[in-house]
Formats: structure tokens, sequence, C-alpha cells
């Protein structure tokens, strides 16, 4: 029986509400005139736009809701992180998904993944059950690895 990641179910629960946000992604005119009409906009209505940055955009009338978002999808990863007294449980799930997502295993490089969940090493050495969670997490990481390694020898 597979385990469930706790983290990944966090994730897939903030996807799917950013997802029903209205909310437009354009990188080509073409791209920005979808989204206009996806915001129920005129073309013309440009000034009714906020950037969010990395090619999003969101009606201003919706700042306040969008903020609030995110806010709320970051005060509960915070108290998922509070709850896991040991590390085990939440934090470990953590590591380990955005570890594999960031291809831990082959550059055994920890920068893009606590970049992906905003944290320093200052952060994690200075609290046990952060520090604890990525140790578990690294040798779950490292001994999937060496078993893909002996397959293959």
């Amino acid at each position: 029986m597979k385990k469930i990641n706790k983290y990944k179910e966090m994730k897939d629960r903030h996807q799917q509400e950013f997802n029903k946000f209205p909310i437009m992604f354009a990188f080509n005119d073409e791209q920005f005139k979808e989204g206009i009409k996806k915001l129920k906009l005129d073309e013309k209505e440009t000034d009714k736009l906020l950037s969010i940055g990395a090619g999003g955009f969101i009606r201003k009338k919706d700042t306040t809701k969008f903020y609030e978002m995110m806010k709320k999808f970051d005060n509960e990863f915070k108290q998922l992180i509070s709850e896991d007294k040991t590390g085990n449980g939440f934090i470990k799930d953590m590591f380990v998904y955005e570890m594999i997502n960031h291809e831990y295993s082959l550059t055994l490089d920890l920068e893009d993944t606590l970049q992906a969940l905003n944290l320093t090493t200052k952060e994690i050495s200075q609290n046990e059950n952060l520090e604890n969670g990525l140790k578990l997490a690294k040798q779950e990481i490292l001994k999937e690895k060496n078993l893909e390694e002996e397959l293959f020898d």
C-alpha cells in the first residue's frame, strides 16, 4: 500500500483552488487576447489588470481576494509544519516531494528544494523538527537511489 504524501495533498488542494481563481497567463499577444476574454474584459481595459509576475494577470478588483487566498495557502503550510512535532510526517513529506521534484538524487544540491519551500539552511538548523524531517527525507531519497543503482549494476 502506497503511503499518502500529506504535502502533495496540500499542494493539490491549493492548485485546485488556484485554478478556480479568475486569473490569466499570457506570454504572447494571442494568449493575452484570450486571457482578457477569459477575465470578461475588453481588450481596451488593460488598466483593469494587475500583473502578478511570471506572465500572470488578475483583475484589479480581485486583488484582495487573490492575496487572501495566497495568505491562506501560506498559513496552512506553516500550520502543518508546526503540527509535525517530530518532523517525520508532513515535514518529511514536503522535503521528499520537493527533493524529487528538483532531482536531489542526481545533484545532491538542496538549493532549489529550499527555494521552492521558501526555507533557508539557517531556519532548518534552528528548528529540530525541520532538521529531522530533512535528515529522514535525505535517507529515503538516497536509499531509493542506491536501490536503483543496484538494479543497473
